[in-house]
């Protein structure tokens, strides 16, 4: 048995009407809603502020700035006399300085001029007379005998301080010492590890003995010397 549509039940007759006119309908809803406005109810009073201008006083003009009057002008300078000098003047007069042929002239006789004398330091390495140590001055070659007695007085002085035994210090310390004109001992520096080791290499160097002082061109001259002691621990 074949079933038959009845042409009057088709859904989907007019239905593009349908839904031309179902999106007609949207779009005005859409529409109106993006035009739909609102407005705030107002009152129908005057906001504005009531102020009362209660200044009735009156300004006053500025007065016109009265301007001084001028300074009056100077009065005219009085006439002044004029005196003659009656008084001389005398004349200063310049004598020349040139002689002539019949002045005699007196010879100056030659005037001895004192050198003063420079205090030069000479290196040690470089003086031609050494100083001599007490003991080299009938040493043939008196810088080794020097350098010689030099070691001998500081071993024979020698003495490690206690204190940096204890703490176990030990070290080079560089001493530096000048032979006056005189044959002193000054301008004593040093420089080491400890200041322990610093005051025995300082006590050392102020027990040498007076030398004879050393000479560059026959003259007596400083001589600064450097040598160093080493404190080391066995």
């Amino acid at each position: 048995m074949e079933l038959k549509k009845n042409p009057k039940a088709d859904l989907r007759k007019n239905s593009g009407l349908y839904f031309v006119l179902g999106l007609a309908v949207v779009m005005l809803i859409v529409w109106g809603a993006f035009e739909w406005k609102t407005y705030d109810k107002t009152s129908e009073y005057d906001i504005s502020l009531n102020v009362e201008d209660t200044i009735d006083e009156e300004v006053p003009m500025t007065e016109q700035i009265k301007t001084p009057p001028p300074p009056p002008p100077p009065s005219a300078p009085e006439v002044i006399e004029v005196v003659e000098d009656e008084e001389e003047v005398e004349e200063t007069v310049i004598e020349s300085t040139e002689t002539s042929q019949e002045e005699e002239v007196i010879e100056v006789e030659d005037v001895d001029v004192d050198e003063m004398e420079e205090d030069v330091d000479v290196p040690f390495a470089v003086i031609e007379d050494v100083p001599i140590f007490p003991g080299c001055e009938g040493a043939s070659d008196k810088r080794a005998c020097f350098n010689e007695m030099m070691q001998k007085h500081i071993r024979k002085n020698f003495r490690y301080p206690e204190i940096a035994q204890e703490m176990g210090i030990q070290g080079r310390v560089n001493v530096m010492f000048t032979i006056q004109k005189d044959g002193s001992i000054g301008n004593i520096r040093y420089r080491g590890p400890d200041k322990n080791l610093e005051a025995e290499a300082l006590r050392i160097i102020e027990k040498l003995p007076k030398m004879t002082p050393g000479k560059q061109r026959g003259r007596a001259v400083r001589v600064p010397f450097s040598i160093p002691i080493t404190f080391k621990l066995q």
